[in-house]
């Protein structure tokens, strides 16, 4: 078949990233939207919240009625009394994490603006040539009470803070029910939600479903949501129709037969899963994990993949066999660690 290629019309990608918050190296990309897969006891919570943690997360909004029976894992997120919502029922819950979101935009944006003006008055302060200052632009920034021009102040030091909601225990609530609208549009929409002015982009916020089932005749996580997931974490089941489903909407990148093996192998042991990355980093050598430390290369990737290499650039062939990688421990920040034992 024939081309001509037609000048002036190329493709010009954003200089803005999509996945706009730098993560640890052997972790994920974020914003997330991650489906936790598993029946009762599988260690849903767990698996989330160690993601969570290695995430390096700021702030976490939890939507659950059984929050208090798990504080003792929700203590090692530092999550605040305030950001919980226990009735599922309640959908005015989804406009009070937004509105919380919006306000993290104000509070940085407004910060990054107060820095502009105080950066000014320390200039015209310090010039060699004396020079007359806007009152306004001195009382902004005066505390009367210490004698001197105070810098603003951020609860993170300028940085975008990364918020995630974590929703466990809320299928065939009214949140999954008649506020699905709600939370198909937040699902969408999750990575622009308090947008900013000051600087490009927006806070954003991942979401981490909990459930038992991959798909239910009603309440439960709609084809939106399943569609628009970033990772998946995929416990042991005995349902095979839900099992089939989940391989025809994940198995993309290879082939159904490979997909079973993979699941098979990553799920072999109590408590362990399948971690499938949608949107993998790079540099990372495959899409699925068993847990989240160690690398399950299928065949269709080549061998140098494990080696940290480009995939196809060592000019081999792909190797026919599932091959198994530990991730790489740089560092306590990147670690990844196995949590069989849960």
């Amino acid at each position: 078949m024939k081309s001509v290629k037609i000048k002036g019309m190329d493709i010009v990608l954003p200089k803005g990233k999509p996945f706009s918050y730098d993560t640890p190296t052997e972790c994920p990309k974020a914003h997330q939207n991650v489906l936790v897969i598993g029946k009762r006891g599988s260690g849903k919570s767990v698996a989330a919240v160690n993601l969570i943690e290695k995430m390096n997360f700021d702030r976490i909004f939890v939507i659950s009625p059984t929050m208090l029976s798990n504080k003792d894992l929700m203590k090692r997120l530092n999550i605040d009394d305030n950001d919980v919502y226990d009735d599922p029922d309640d959908i005015t819950c989804l406009d009070m994490i937004k509105e919380a979101v919006e306000r993290e935009a104000t509070d940085l944006d407004n910060y990054l603006r107060d820095m502009k003006k105080y950066n000014l008055l320390m200039r015209l302060i310090n010039r060699q040539t004396p020079i007359e200052i806007p009152d306004d632009l001195l009382a902004d920034f005066y505390n009367p009470d210490t004698g001197n021009f105070e810098k603003p102040i951020h609860k993170y030091n300028g940085k975008k803070p990364m918020c995630g909601l974590l929703i466990d225990d809320c299928v065939g609530s009214m949140l999954f029910t008649k506020g699905i609208r709600r939370l198909n549009k937040l699902t969408i929409l999750h990575r622009h939600l308090g947008g900013l002015t000051q600087i490009d982009g927006a806070i954003g916020c991942s979401l981490f479903f909990l459930v038992q089932s991959y798909v239910v005749q009603f309440g439960g996580i709609s084809t939106t949501i399943r569609n628009n997931a970033t990772s998946i974490i995929l416990f042991k089941t005995k349902n095979e129709k839900e099992l089939q489903k989940i391989v025809d909407e994940c198995s993309g990148e290879i082939e159904p037969e490979l997909f079973i093996k993979l699941y098979e192998q990553a799920t072999n042991e109590p408590h362990s899963f399948l971690f499938i990355d949608l949107h993998k980093k790079a540099e990372h050598a495959s899409s699925f994990r068993k847990n989240f430390d160690e690398y399950l290369i299928p065949d269709t990737y080549c061998t140098c993949a494990s080696k940290g290499l480009p995939i196809g650039s060592c000019g081999n062939k792909p190797k026919p066999v599932l091959e198994k990688v530990k991730t790489k421990k740089k560092d306590k920040k990147d670690k990844l660690g196995n949590i069989q034992n849960i």
